[in-house]
């Protein structure tokens, strides 16, 4: 891309990152990679992903993936002092970003009604496990817990024959930064047409039912005819491995009506097709692991997994390979696709993390800047927006209002 930084389409616009971890700062990377100009305001302890390794320069790559490219300022809001700086920032922000637990923002003066009424534009957009409201509001809540309260870890243990164990990724975290990263962006369209901002409110657990396609097949309590693949099923989909031990995922239930053709075909078992266990939908179900016995004695004369693909794809199905991360990113697709970009270590090397998946026609929207330590803008950010003098933010930093923790050379 050769456009100029100012033709992000969030250009002009400045977010105030209060949040912590992942939920609230992977939906402030996304507005930062997207052109806002992004401030996080840390603790005095700082966010916990900075304590985190691998680590080289004081600088934690799970802190660089979700923050690259922010201003980073440290304010301790115990401090009335502090909490007026967050006010006074806010005045000069379109966006908040907040993740504490609800009923806190407002006891520290800094809630929803207390900023707009200094800023009737404020789009103040707050995440938290159950929402706002409800009986559920004051529980704690992470993404390992929202998981089993929302249906999320059973689905998944219930498809492993009732193997029930917490997710490696922190899916209710990161779909519920999209879902809050998506709302501010309608806000802000809103706001375009009407001149106010508002308040938004999304619930990890809510946003966990909302991307679950499956929920509606969870919520159906009528009878359903006997021997249908319901909801599609992909946790049969086959997984087959090849002679040389490289293993594929195939998209489409074995069962399904021109699917179970289309499989046969590809392995040469086209006698199958006229099998009269294999008639119906109903018939392959009850005898799906005849159809998988098939399939993973196919596979096994097969040399590689590019060879399963090319057999299946002659017939309509879609083929993945088994990859790890670090192969994925090592691949020809990776790299013309930017997948993978390499930020500042804050010392002589680099830390590779995930580039931002758009790609605009006119608009450079990749990941970009370096992960900031925590405070090293405070002077920058205060002076340039609030116009605090020198000796005030030498006072402020004196008081502990102010902190910082920069690395020693």
């Amino acid at each position: 891309m050769d456009a100029a930084p100012d033709t992000r389409p969030l250009s002009g616009i400045r977010v105030l990152d209060l949040t912590r971890v992942l939920a609230g700062p992977h939906a402030g990377r996304m507005l930062c990679d997207l052109g806002a100009e992004v401030i996080q305001v840390e603790p005095p302890e700082g966010d916990i992903t900075r304590t985190t390794w691998p680590r080289v320069n004081s600088i934690s790559s799970y802190f660089a993936q979700q923050n690259a490219g922010k201003q980073c300022v440290s304010i301790d809001m115990d401090h009335e002092e502090g909490r007026e700086l967050v006010r006074r920032l806010a005045d000069q922000c379109d966006v908040v970003l907040e993740t504490f637990r609800p009923g806190v923002m407002d006891r520290l003066g800094l809630g929803y009604d207390a900023l707009r009424s200094r800023n009737p534009r404020i789009i103040f957009a707050s995440a938290s496990g159950y929402g706002q409201t409800g009986p559920w509001v004051h529980r704690r809540a992470y993404a390992p817990v929202v998981g089993a309260e929302s249906g999320f870890t059973m689905a998944q243990g219930d498809a492993r024959g009732g193997h029930y164990a917490n997710d490696a990724h922190s899916h209710a975290d990161v779909y519920t930064a999209l879902e809050l990263g998506a709302a501010v962006l309608a806000a802000l369209f809103q706001r375009e047409r009407t001149g106010r901002g508002d308040r938004i409110d999304v619930a990890m657990a809510q946003t966990m039912l909302y991307v679950n396609e499956h929920a509606h097949d969870h919520l159906w309590d009528d009878p359903v005819p006997a021997g249908v693949i319901r909801s599609f099923r992909p946790m049969d989909y086959p997984v087959l491995t090849a002679a040389n031990g490289e293993s594929v995922v195939i998209s489409g239930h074995p069962a399904e009506n021109k699917t179970f053709d289309f499989y046969m075909m590809s392995i040469g078992r086209e006698d199958l097709i006229a099998d009269e266990r294999f008639t119906d939908s109903a018939g392959r179900l009850e005898h799906l692991n005849t159809i998988f016995a098939a399939l993973d004695e196919w596979a096994s004369t097969m040399p590689d997994a590019d060879a399963i693909e090319v057999a299946m794809s002659a017939n309509k199905l879609a083929v993945g390979k088994l990859r790890s991360v670090h192969e994925v990113c090592g691949t020809e697709w990776a790299a013309d696709r930017e997948a993978v970009v390499e930020v500042t270590d804050r010392g002589d090397g680099t830390i590779r993390i995930p580039n931002a998946p758009w790609r605009f026609a006119g608009s450079d929207v990749r990941t970009g800047g370096s992960p900031r330590y925590r405070g090293e803008d405070n002077r920058v950010v205060l002076s340039s927006l609030l116009g605090i003098a020198d000796d005030e933010l030498d006072r402020l930093e004196s008081t502990g209002v102010l902190t910082s923790r920069l690395p020693r050379r």
